[in-house]
């Protein structure tokens, strides 16, 4: 699936590539460029002690994006209906640092949404639990919030809900 760089915002390069695969598939070197990117900014950036290998990778499917460089630029896991929610799921959405602003955020949640939509229908319902101060970025993509917002790991978040 090529990358959606028409969302509004988005200057990220065509170059980009996107890596889709199942836990299974993983290899050592790319789990650890994973957790690394995670670690770097949950953990350290976002100054939030938390338990990362929360049992739920397995269960994923994961979706990166190699930069130019070959450095990994940007993560999420993907669940299906009935793993965290009843609902599909987008979960530990993550870019590095160095490429915030370029609009890689807003095309990996895309990409993100078009996978789960190939996989489980147009417009699959998808849930997730957003750090509360990215409501609007979230809303963007027809997200709504559902329910008060509640502390998670020190960070204030919302559910929202693409149905």
């Amino acid at each position: 699936m090529p990358l959606p760089n028409q969302h509004e915002g988005a200057t990220v390069s065509p170059a980009m590539e996107w890596i889709y695969q199942p836990w299974s598939s993983l290899s050592v070197e790319t789990l650890y460029a994973i957790m690394a990117l995670r670690q770097r900014v949950f953990t350290v950036e976002q100054r939030c002690p938390y338990l990362d290998a929360d049992g739920a990778d397995p269960k994923a499917v994961h979706l990166w994006c190699l930069g130019p460089s070959g450095a990994l630029s940007a993560y999420a896991r993907l669940f299906g209906p009935g793993v965290k929610y009843p609902e599909c799921s987008i979960g530990r959405v993550v870019t590095a640092p160095e490429v915030r602003g370029t609009g890689l955020g807003r095309a990996l949640v895309a990409e993100s949404l078009a996978r789960l939509d190939a996989a489980y229908g147009p417009r699959a319902a998808v849930r997730i639990s957003a750090q509360a101060h990215l409501e609007a970025f979230y809303g963007a993509f027809g997200f709504v919030g559902e329910g008060e917002t509640y502390l998670e790991d020190d960070i204030l978040h919302r559910e929202m809900v693409r149905r």
